[in-house]
């Protein structure tokens, strides 16, 4: 069962995820050990995420566990055609196409879950919120799961402060191998990637304007920096503020930043960080992009609202003339750029989460009796145990403490 564009495409996605595979010696690790032990023999598993390379290999290494794996994309722009069509070339429940409609993206949430999983992976928050909004009844078997992305983690908050979250879930975005590398290295990374992929255009000499200084945006500040931009940040938190300007970085408001940026890139997670009074101040020519995992950053409505012109430049690319006869130009319609303008963060960088996303969905399934209906830390073993496996992977080898230095860092006086 399932749903893709065009199943012929199937032997390119194939090589895709075979060319990801050789670079994610963490999930060949893991693909081996679960093939032996069959940790999630009998489990069924719904997916939510970006369907590229990378995300295929994760769903066959959960489907080499055991499981029976039903999936679909976290945005509409970011499955890979491909990718989609060689997972249900392979027999892998797989509900996903490139630049579906609202209406068809709810319908895959909602088949990826019509197999009523035990298990929940997602990215973003939509599965859990149609499990319990629209569709609790194929919520009846699931015993919690685990989620990728600081915006589903805001969500599932939220749900566990009002008490409703009917299970418990693993906050894998919190881990110290997700958010140290994949957050920062990763989003700094893949974000140029895709907006050099997209624009053409250098990054160097350009003023660049990152809002928010979370460990996303501290990477994509670190790589515009490395690639020759002033770069502005605009916080909400005054120590987010602080840190940005102690690290070298110019520090503003978003409303005199609208003024200088060349390029505006959104890494908040919140609604409406660049509105109508921004758009309206901006230079001609000013580009404007996000890195959140929604497209409400940058207000697309505001935009249109002050705009007497709309044109396709290129793909991916949407020129707005404004009112004043100024252009700007939107990448991506505001969605996430390193995903739905590129192909996404790298495969090492990818290499570390999904290991977590593995481990603690194994955690999960083992200890869900024993939990309670809550967002749940990861584990430190398991934290420890995928930097160990990294380590390994590269050849690098650590000191260990001898026992007299466990006595003495245990003594007090």
């Amino acid at each position: 069962m399932y749903r893709v564009k065009d199943i012929t495409l199937a032997e390119e996605g194939r090589k895709k995820i075979e060319w990801v595979k050789a670079n994610m010696p963490l999930l060949r690790y893991l693909e081996d050990d679960f093939s032996t032990r069959k940790p999630f023999s009998d489990v069924r598993i719904s997916l939510s995420v970006h369907m590229e390379a990378k995300t295929a290999y994760l769903v066959k290494v959960f489907r080499a566990g055991g499981a029976q794996i039903y999936a679909t994309g976290s945005n509409p722009l970011s499955t890979q055609d491909d990718v989609a069509a060689s997972l249900a070339k392979d027999g892998i429940g797989i509900f996903a196409s490139y630049a579906c409609d609202a209406v068809e993206y709810e319908k895959n949430i909602e088949d990826a879950l019509s197999h009523k999983p035990h298990l929940i992976i997602d990215d973003g928050g939509d599965l859990i919120q149609m499990l319990h909004t629209k569709k609790p009844e194929l919520g009846q078997n699931t015993i919690g799961g685990c989620e990728e992305t600081t915006t589903g983690i805001t969500r599932l908050k939220a749900m566990e402060r009002q008490g409703i979250l009917g299970f418990p879930m693993m906050a894998v975005n919190d881990a110290l191998c997700k958010y140290l590398f994949d957050n920062r290295y990763g989003t700094g990374q893949s974000v140029f990637d895709g907006i050099d992929r997209t624009t053409n255009l250098i990054i160097a000499g350009k003023d660049i304007v990152i809002a928010g200084y979370g460990w996303c945006g501290k990477g994509v500040a670190m790589r515009a920096k490395g690639l020759g931009a002033r770069v502005i940040v605009t916080e909400i938190d005054p120590i987010k503020a602080m840190e940005a300007y102690m690290d070298g970085f110019y520090v503003m408001s978003m409303d005199e930043a609208a003024k200088i940026g060349d390029i505006f890139i959104t890494v908040t997670g919140c609604t409406d960080v660049i509105t109508k009074r921004h758009f309206t101040d901006m230079k001609s020519g000013a580009v404007l992009c996000n890195a959140g995992h929604f497209n409400v950053e940058i207000s697309i409505d505001d935009l249109e609202a002050v705009s007497v012109d709309i044109e396709q430049k290129r793909h991916n690319i949407t020129g707005y003339r404004l009112v004043n006869g100024k252009w700007i130009y939107l990448l991506a319609e505001g969605r996430l750029v390193n995903l739905a303008a590129g192909d996404g963060h790298p495969a090492e960088i990818m290499d570390l989460s999904f290991a977590i996303q593995l481990l603690g969905a194994e955690y999960i399934m083992n200890n869900h009796k024993n939990l309670p209906k809550e967002v749940i830390k990861v584990p430190d073993e398991i934290d420890q145990k995928v930097a160990r496996l990294r380590l390994e992977a590269w050849n690098l080898t650590i000191d260990t403490l001898s026992t007299k230095q466990k006595q003495y860092l245990d003594k007090w006086d």
